[in-house]
């Protein structure tokens, strides 16, 4: 016999709790799954500030890196779209079937499980993309050779590039990046 059922003594079997004191559980549920999903889909928000002109990764660091140097000619604003990792899908699912499977009872609860499921993915996969967008750059140099370069970076504040300005391309391990 587990917590939500009880024993009545004028009759020998067993009942259910009522749904009343279930619907609680049911509740908590949903809002603990919500703030997971919140909580995850905040940590995506950071993933643009590592793909800036001044931002290394561990397997680059102490590494050596060609230096050219040029002259900036333009420079076009562009969105990065950050490889997806499918967080947001799993958690909207997992939030939209319980939701959705607390609503109706029987076989209706089944169905509207399914469908909070397929709502909730769809919307999460959405919203996972918009967090996952950052604001970059399409610098095109003309290094002093007369060959003309561009690389897209991250936008970080501070590092706006405008044609004429004196820049230098670091390149090493397959990365390059546009510096002052």
């Amino acid at each position: 016999m587990n917590a939500s059922q009880t024993r009545n003594p004028t009759r020998d079997h067993v009942t259910r709790a009522p749904a009343c004191t279930r619907r609680p559980v049911r509740r908590l549920a949903v809002v603990l799954a919500g703030l997971v999903c919140a909580t995850t889909l905040a940590g995506c928000m950071t993933t643009g500030s590592s793909l800036g002109g001044s931002s290394y990764s561990t397997r680059q660091v102490r590494t050596e890196q060609t230096v050219r140097l040029g002259t900036v000619e333009s420079v076009r604003e562009v969105e990065i779209q950050v490889d997806e990792a499918g967080v947001g899908t799993v958690a909207g699912a997992v939030i939209g079937g319980v939701a959705g499977s607390s609503i109706g009872g029987g076989r209706g609860s089944l169905i509207s499980g399914v469908v909070g499921a397929v709502a909730g993915g769809v919307a999460g996969n959405l919203a996972e993309k918009n967090l996952r967008r950052t604001r970059g750059l399409e610098i095109t140099v003309k290094l002093r050779n007369g060959d003309l370069v561009a690389i897209t970076q991250a936008y970080e504040a501070g590092e706006d590039f405008r044609a004429g300005d004196a820049v230098r391309i670091l390149s090493g391990g397959g990365v390059s990046r546009v510096t002052r």
